[in-house]
């Protein structure tokens, strides 16, 4: 296929894609597959006698799950949060779920999905950006998106990325992985109206060669830390601050998320454009864990495009569970290597049992909470 040019295709633009887009595969965590699944997990022998024969905790969540479940790949999905484009079917089963800004001050959403076998509906999915490829490739998934941009041209055409894309797969050319397998809905208009089932995506997959099984030498199985019981933050005094409701309306300001703590369940109920922000099943999107990371960006171009640092160890940000919030710093080094989150005094910070959020925020905005 003929490579286009779009405005996007500066000279100073090339050398910030390469900044903070180019980063290959330093660091690769290898780790043998079946046999060192129960050893990965956090807390592996104090809780392995905790579970029934066969069984696993989540890298996810910590909850158990069967070791064929932990051992297969999760997706990674661009979904909108576009008011029209509400509800997206699928989202509810997301264990982790980022948010980050795109052009137009509106944000976009990557849902890592571990147990999407047999969803016969996902989505809609939309496009993706440079720097939500070294979000994904910290859990080794498959990513499904509906083309992209210049910027993420380099590193999407990496063999070591599997991508299912609905179109050229970084919008002005590239291969379309996939994309016999994508479908559109009447229900809505395009571009939301995008999607994909776990039957597309396994046959999909097979026709490319793409492993369903998580890969050793990508994938890494230390990822968050979890409490070995419940995290009521309270062992931080005075500096967990309380935190029963969160705005990230100066983060997102088209989607003005936020989060409301429910003391019955011990979670917080996700709010989007002033109401309940669901599955189209009907689920409520409910986090054990919210975590906002401070990370520092710029603009690329007059369109508006614009460029993450995933790849620091200085910045800073919140994490809030239980009611409460503290201050956090967080790193990451490699796309392979996860984002690791500490706590003041350098811990890491253990996270709460359940499904976990992550704000990506321009740094310069931050949340509100009481």
């Amino acid at each position: 296929m003929k490579k286009k040019k779009d405005r996007a295709g500066s000279s100073g633009g090339r050398r910030l894609a390469s900044r903070f887009g180019r980063r290959f595969l330093a660091g690769l965590c290898a780790l043998p597959l079946a046999a060192s699944l129960l050893a990965a997990a956090p807390g592996a022998d104090a809780q392995a006698a905790e579970l029934p024969p066969g069984y696993v905790r989540s890298i996810y969540t910590n909850e158990p799950v069967t070791a064929a479940q932990a051992g297969l790949r999760p997706i990674a999905v661009m979904m909108p949060t576009d008011r029209s484009a509400q509800p997206s079917y699928g989202i509810g089963h997301a264990k982790v779920l980022y948010e980050v800004m795109e052009e137009g001050e509106i944000s976009r959403q990557l849902a890592i999905i571990d147990d999407w076998q047999g969803l016969s509906r996902i989505g809609n999915v939309r496009s993706c950006r440079a720097y939500y490829i070294p979000i994904a490739t910290e859990w080794d998934p498959i990513l499904i998106h509906f083309g992209g941009v210049w910027y993420m041209r380099d590193r999407i055409t990496m063999p070591d990325i599997n991508n299912l894309s609905g179109t050229s797969e970084y919008g002005t050319g590239g291969s379309a992985p996939g994309a016999n397998r994508f479908f559109r809905s009447s229900d809505r208009k395009a571009p939301h109206n995008a999607y994909i089932s776990a039957a597309g995506i396994t046959e999909a997959c097979a026709e490319l060669g793409y492993s369903l099984t998580i890969r050793p030498g990508f994938y890494n199985g230390s990822h968050f830390t979890f409490a070995a019981g419940v995290n009521t933050l309270d062992q931080y005094g005075a500096a967990a601050a309380p935190a029963g409701t969160i705005s990230l309306a100066d983060i997102f300001p088209y989607t003005k998320t936020g989060f409301t703590y429910n003391p019955a369940t011990g979670l917080y109920d996700k709010t989007i454009h002033g109401g309940a922000h669901k599955d189209a099943d009907g689920t409520q999107l409910s986090f054990a864990n919210v975590i906002v990371q401070n990370t520092s960006w710029v603009k690329l171009d007059d369109g508006g495009y614009l460029a993450f640092g995933n790849y620091d160890t200085t910045q800073d940000g919140w994490y809030f569970t239980k009611g409460k919030a503290i201050h956090i710093t967080w790193q990451k080094t490699a796309d392979y290597l996860p984002t690791k989150y500490y706590d003041d005094a350098g811990n890491e910070i253990q996270l709460n049992q359940g499904k976990t959020y992550i704000a990506v925020a321009q740094l310069g905005r931050l949340p509100a909470f009481s």
